[in-house]
Formats: C-alpha cells, structure tokens, sequence
C-alpha cells in the first residue's frame, strides 16, 4: 500500500475516536498489553515521561520535549490527535516519523490488525513504542490520549509523571464530577514514582494525595515551589521571571504565549528538577533554550498562533471551559476595535459551559469541521443566540474566516477556535 491507502486503511478498519466519540473507546488495557507483547514490549525499551490532564498535557510535552533535545538527548515524542497529517503524532527530536515506516509497520502487523482489531489510537500507541525502540531514544514524552487510567499509553514505566490542570471534559467516559475526572488522571501515578500537578486546585488536591499515598510515590505540586511572574507580553513574545523556593530566579522567554501556559512552565519546570535529581544532564541553559525555541524544535502548532498581523488573527486548540477560560482572559488583554470570533464544536460536549464564557460584544462566525462528530453550525448558532452570541454561519472554517477578513478592519481581532479540529482545517496553519 501507499502511505495515503494505509492511512486509509486504518481509518476504514479501526474505530477513530475523534471521528466517531466514545464508540471508538476502549475501556481496558488488554488490546494495547497484546499488541506490546507481540511487538516485543518496546515500550521497555525506552525511558519515558508520562504526562496527563485536561488542559495543558499537550503544550507540557512538547516543552519537555524541546529541552530534552536542548540537553542533546534523543527524544521521542507522541501526542495526539494531529492537526495536518498523522505522522505529527510520532516524532523524534522534532522530526515526524517517516511515512515509509508506517507503511512498514502496518504492513508487518496487518494479521494482528485484522484478528485483535485495536482501536486506532492503541495502534497508534503501538507504532509509537516500537518507533522509539527501533531508533533507540534516550527518553520519550508520552502524552495520554483520553483520561489516564485506562489509557492506552499507560502501559509505560516512566521516570517521572506529570499531570497538568484538570477541567471538565469527555464527562461521559471520565466522570461528571471534577474529583472523578481527576481519578481517571491519577491513575498514571506510578508505585515509588515521582509525580508533579501542574496546578494546585484545592477541591481535588486530596485525589492526587491519597493516590500518590497508596502508590509510595513522591508528590510535588509545582506551584508549592515555583513561582512565574510576568515581565513583559506582547501578541508572540512572553518573557516571564521564574522564581524557585523564594531563592532562585531565572529569566524564560516562552514561543507558547498563552497566559495558561504560565501553570504549565511551573510543572515542567518541576519535571526538569525531578529529572536532574534522577541524574540527567540538563543545564538551565537547556531550559532556556528549550522553552524559548518550542514550536521550532518540535513541530507545535495551535496553541495561541498568531497568523497574521493586520488585522491581528490568532487561532488556539483550548476547547473545553478550562481552555476557553484561559482564552477569553487573554483576548480581554488584547487592544482593538473589533472582535471576530470564528467557532465551532463537537456534538458530544455539552456547549453551554462554553458558550456562556465568550464575549458578548464580538461578532461570530459559526462553522463546523468536516468529520461525524462536529456539531452543525445552524445548532450552534442557536445555541450561541440563546447566550446573546450574535453572528452568521457559514459551515467551512476557511470561508468563514476568509468572510471575517473581509468585515475586519486592521485594527480589529480575528479569533479561531472551539475544537481542535476547526483549527486543523485552517489552510494557513
């Protein structure tokens, strides 16, 4: 087969969560440990760090990823979903895995395939672990997929584990109480195995204690210890002080800009510390540099991108009402003349938590992304009017940003945003 007709292949033959929703979860391990043993184990092969939460897993592992490969360690990476292409989900030191190796890897394991029928996404863990094993990484930074515990990655051993914030999302798999999705996330804390929260929340903090308890493993909340204060901010350049333990400062420039990425330095900040005491070899240079030069080193892409100047046009994955939170708060720190607000969802999360946060005095542009799970845009808008949203639809993102350039003035703001996958199919991205 071709790339594109495996790639084909897999979608047709296994379910595909961010297609299909909670049909395509597996709620056990048994498929991802049967696929591992058959492969040899490679998820044995590496040392790892494993990373979860709501918000904020995604951009956390690629910044540890980036002062990895600072420190001069080979470093894989896996994360998902993908934006442009499916070979973005597996990479080392920053480099996408070949698509020739896919084809490769589905080719040899077509039987398997075929007689287990994994998900998609424990396929894809699979391909991951024996990538990195074949190209013999010092470590990989092995985000979760979807909650924790039953996650396919968390099959791995890590040398240390991080979660990040925690948020209502997927309340239908992972729980409808904040203290419930927060046991789904603990899950990855590991028995004698160091684990850092990114953000302290008090009405859960008892979940990761407990569990870390009855592991014997070593919890540190990062912003115990550390403490980040802005220092100057314009739309694509952060500088921020970092202060450790009320002694150490350090001066970070961020290429991720988001104000939320603030809680996420703190823990990764604290994940380089644990890592150091481990005996890796990682410098505050390497940080610096690793902080400082993120999307370049590993790829990122959506987390508050700016796409143009004039008018000032920004798009960001932060989906769910922690994520949308954060952006509304840094819109609010934005000056212009007008707002536009181009939007979409998925049908399976409640939109109201979302819906309800969002500026009234923009205008909106209602979309939605090609695949089963979008929700309609004509719904949304319905649904936005009953919040006092007022706007027009238009269902592709790409007119519908194309429409919102045409009424923006240059100093007006244009926002992309509400899924992962409107920000996907932005031609521009």
């Amino acid at each position: 087969m071709t790339y594109q007709q495996t790639i084909e292949y897999l979608y047709s033959r296994l379910p595909v969560f961010h297609r299909i929703g909670k049909a395509a979860y597996k709620a056990d391990l048994n498929n991802t440990l049967a696929l591992c043993k058959h492969l040899g184990n490679p998820e044995r092969k590496f040392k790892s760090i494993h990373i979860a939460g709501t918000n904020g897993k995604g951009s956390s592992s690629h910044m540890l990823a980036a002062i990895l490969q600072s420190a001069g360690y080979k470093t894989g990476l896996y994360t998902s979903p993908h934006l442009k292409s499916f070979t973005e989900r597996i990479r080392v030191n920053g480099e996408e895995m070949p698509e020739q190796k896919v084809v490769e890897f589905v080719e040899a394991n077509k039987a398997f395939i075929e007689d287990v029928q994994p998900s998609f996404f424990e396929l894809t863990v699979g391909m991951a672990f024996d990538y990195f094993a074949q190209e013999k990484v010092d470590i990989a930074v092995i985000e979760v997929g979807l909650g924790g515990r039953l996650d396919s990655t968390n099959v791995i051993q890590p040398e240390v584990s991080l979660i990040t914030n925690i948020s209502w999302d997927h309340t239908d798999i992972l729980g409808d109480t904040l203290e419930k999705i927060a046991g789904e996330k603990a899950g990855i804390i590991k028995e004698n195995t160091p684990v850092v929260i990114s953000e302290y929340q008090q009405d859960i903090e008892h979940v990761f204690v407990n569990k870390a308890k009855q592991e014997h493993a070593p919890l540190y909340f990062a912003s115990q210890h550390i403490d980040l204060q802005d220092k100057t901010f314009v739309a694509d350049k952060r500088f921020v002080s970092l202060e450790e333990n009320g002694l150490y400062t350090l001066t970070l420039q961020l290429s991720l800009v988001g104000d939320y990425q603030l809680k996420n330095v703190a823990g990764v900040i604290q994940t380089v510390r644990i890592l150091q005491q481990k005996g890796w070899k990682i410098e505050d240079s390497h940080i610096q540099q690793g902080i400082a030069n993120t999307v370049q080193l590993t790829g990122l892409k959506g987390r508050w991108q700016v796409l143009a100047e004039k008018p000032l046009t920004i798009c960001d994955t932060g989906h769910n009402e922690g994520g949308i939170r954060f952006i509304v708060e840094q819109l609010k720190r934005l000056s212009y003349e007008k707002l536009h607000i181009v939007m979409g969802v998925v049908n399976d999360k409640d939109p109201e938590k979302v819906l309800k946060l969002l500026p009234q005095d923009a205008f909106y542009y209602f979309c939605q992304a090609h695949l089963p799970r979008a929700m309609d845009a004509e719904l949304l808008a319905q649904k936005g009017e009953m919040h006092e949203l007022k706007g027009i639809v238009i269902p592709d993102v790409n007119d519908a940003l194309a429409e919102a350039r045409r009424r923006a003035s240059t100093n007006d703001v244009i926002f992309i945003g509400g899924s992962t996958f409107v920000v996907a199919e932005l031609k521009e991205l």
